[in-house]
């Protein structure tokens, strides 16, 4: 999640509300193409990314792109929330409010740790984080397409001086953010069931870990998204369970009154974002 909304925000600096939404799609397209429509894993994979990828297509074509002329932040960050409720409508008319899941990639003894319980998923989930940082890295850092991304993340005008095409960039982020936010979506609905709703929260719980590692920064993302989740599992274990989904909230608030550039990012940073 918090990866998701670095790079939009890098290539926009829109913060993108209806990422959540992405990884509801990612969990509740996985179920329907592997249990309703009984596909092979592989193939319902692929067809969850695919159908992933068209929705962050369209909706960075019909509702950013429009926008992005008007050099409005606040209307594109309204839109996206407009964004948010219709898909979070579409998928209640199309699955329900009942929650979905589907069994884990591999079956086998959880792993004993300290006391700590971990099931052979959450280390699925940890193999698919560092998988995704990796090829992120050499795609952002190796490949020209990734460069010129950068490029338009740094200075969009001097980018688009040297030939690059900053709409498809833009596209393009928001693509590579749907893909994340399903593959995210994918290998956590094994552990935490799916539901229609859980968008908003999930957006929550993605943009403080964003905002905690740093803004802009993806290994800042995951190191915030491992530190409030080690913090929920320990609110929930040593406190109550209801309180785990407040933590996320006290973080972000925490942050933004002693640290508002987050762990890895710098006041210069957020000075040069403001200009």
């Amino acid at each position: 999640m918090g990866i998701g909304f670095n790079i939009i925000y890098n290539s926009t600096s829109i913060i993108n509300l209806a990422q959540g939404e992405f990884v509801v799609i990612g969990g509740l397209g996985m179920w329907y193409f592997l249990e309703a429509v009984k596909l092979p894993f592989p193939l319902a994979f692929i067809s969850t990314i695919v159908v992933a990828a068209v929705a962050g297509l369209l909706m960075e074509r019909l509702t950013i792109r429009p926008l992005m002329k008007k050099l409005d932040l606040l209307l594109m960050i309204m839109v996206t929330i407009s964004v948010s409720i219709l898909i979070r409508g579409l998928l209640m008319f199309k699955f329900g409010k009942e929650p979905y899941t589907y069994p884990p990639f591999t079956e086998g003894e959880p792993i004993v740790l300290f006391g700590a319980v971990i099931t052979q998923q959450i280390l699925w989930v940890i193999g698919i984080t560092f998988l995704s940082i990796v090829l992120l890295y050499l795609f952002f850092n190796k490949t020209l397409l990734g460069r010129a991304m950068k490029a338009c993340s740094i200075d969009a005008k001097a980018a688009r001086l040297m030939g690059i095409n900053v709409s498809q960039i833009v596209m393009l982020s928001f693509v590579i953010s749907a893909v994340v936010g399903a593959i995210g979506g994918i290998a956590i609905t094994p552990i935490s069931l799916m539901e229609y709703d859980k968008g908003p929260m999930l957006a929550v719980k993605g943009f403080c870990a964003a905002i905690v590692g740093g803004l802009g920064k993806s290994r800042g993302a995951v190191f915030g998204g491992f530190l409030l989740g080690i913090v929920e599992s320990l609110t929930a274990g040593y406190l109550h369970s209801g309180f785990k989904d407040a933590v996320a909230l006290l973080i972000l608030l925490f942050v933004l009154f002693f640290k508002p550039a987050g762990i890895f990012g710098s006041k210069e940073a957020m000075r040069l974002r403001k200009l």
